[in-house]
């Protein structure tokens, strides 16, 4: 028999153990988003735990479960451990997404405390392989450590749920979005709301609201990096981008092609009208390796050189050319399987310059810029 001041302390112990359990979607603890309803414990030292799902049929609620009850069973002196769920009210998930959000409905990597690196990934035309290059950085940072999100911004040709195998929708929470996470990334791109094979009919300020709601109105916790796949070309989308997220810093992809390198230089012209920094150029399909040991460049030679010299008149400033990537079967069955080839095949010629650049890009420190520091004076 327990008595009634052991059976507390025993609550207070469990309350404690549960604040390591991490929701899977917000990543983080659930005792800090006020998901533990109850912790009672019997005469017997039977545990029962009540535990607030943020929705009705949350996806997660058999893992957060089992972490819930090895939590709990790790408090000694108890005999046994039910866990039970329930669903949050309305009241309660509007105070979880005001507490989210911390009182502000802003863009947060506009907040200048964000230490988070917005990367633009852009192009001058299609048929570079940009998304392919951006959800291979994304899952190369997000396999080196890094906390990493994807952006999905081509609306009309978005590719990158497809990319990453996901085919969920993201979790709703009172009007916040939980993005999907696929290999470490946490993803948000329309196609997750798109029936397969139903266009975008969307002109310029709808394409913009969509952006905006994808920056502010998803949970994308504290990133080092948030990767932007932009549509091809220096439109709507790409103006937008820059009004909304004005931080962002821009790579150019492109292939050795003279004519892709030409098409690829005007983006140089549109980040000195919206005064958008750009970075570096990454080269595509630079040339593929044969069975005998040879190179054929197939789409012949000096596209990058010739874009990165090009943009560094624009910006007035050196911009290197971040890599190059040759053209590998794998990467592209890598895409269609759902896993970025630094993941699928890690040691082929492609994934080795993808890791490359997506570190090189990763060494460059996140900002500091208008954030406040602590300073004592003696």
């Amino acid at each position: 028999m327990i008595s009634s001041e052991e059976r507390t302390a025993l609550a207070e112990r469990i309350h404690e153990a549960l604040g390591q359990v991490i929701d899977p979607e917000i990543h983080r603890p659930i005792t800090e988003l006020d998901m533990v309803d109850t912790v009672e414990v019997d005469e017997d030292g039977v545990a029962s735990v009540r535990v607030l799902l943020t929705i009705e049929g949350c996806p997660m609620r058999d893992r957060i479960e089992k972490d819930t009850a090895e939590a709990a069973a790790s408090v000694p002196g108890l005999t046994e451990v039910r866990v039970d769920t329930g669903a949050m009210t309305e009241e309660q998930r509007r105070a979880l997404t005001a507490r989210l959000r911390e009182g502000r409905r802003a863009i947060p990597f506009n907040d200048p405390s964000s230490l988070t690196r917005v990367l633009a990934i852009s192009s001058g035309k299609g048929g570079v392989g940009k998304s392919s290059v951006t959800a291979n950085l994304a899952a190369a940072m997000a396999a080196d450590g890094l906390h990493v999100g994807v952006l999905d911004a081509d609306i009309h040709g978005f590719s990158i749920p497809g990319m990453f195998g996901i085919t969920a929708q993201p979790t709703k929470v009172s009007d916040l979005l939980m993005p999907p996470e696929a290999y470490g990334v946490k993803v948000m791109s329309i196609g997750m709301f798109v029936p397969p094979g139903q266009a975008v009919v969307w002109r310029g300020p709808k394409m913009h609201r969509a952006i905006e709601q994808f920056a502010s109105d998803v949970y994308w916790g504290d990133l080092d990096v948030l990767l932007l796949d932009l549509p091809p070309g220096t439109g709507d989308v790409a103006i937008s981008v820059a009004q909304l997220l004005p931080r962002a810093e821009m790579v150019v992809v492109t292939t050795p092609q003279p004519s892709a390198a030409t098409v690829a230089e005007r983006v140089g012209s549109l980040a000195e009208s919206v005064e958008q920094d750009v970075i570096g150029v990454v080269e595509n399909m630079s040339w593929l390796d044969l069975p005998d040991g040879t190179r054929t460049e197939l789409f012949g030679s000096g596209g990058g050189q010739r874009v990165a010299a090009s943009l560094a008149g624009h910006v007035r400033h050196p911009v290197p050319v971040l890599g190059q990537v040759p053209l590998d079967p794998r990467l592209r069955e890598g895409a269609d399987e759902g896993v970025p080839v630094v993941i699928r095949d890690p040691r082929s010629a492609a994934a080795a310059a993808l890791r490359e650049i997506a570190r090189t890009l990763a060494r460059r420190p996140r900002g500091l810029a208008g954030r406040k520091l602590s300073l004592s004076v003696s």
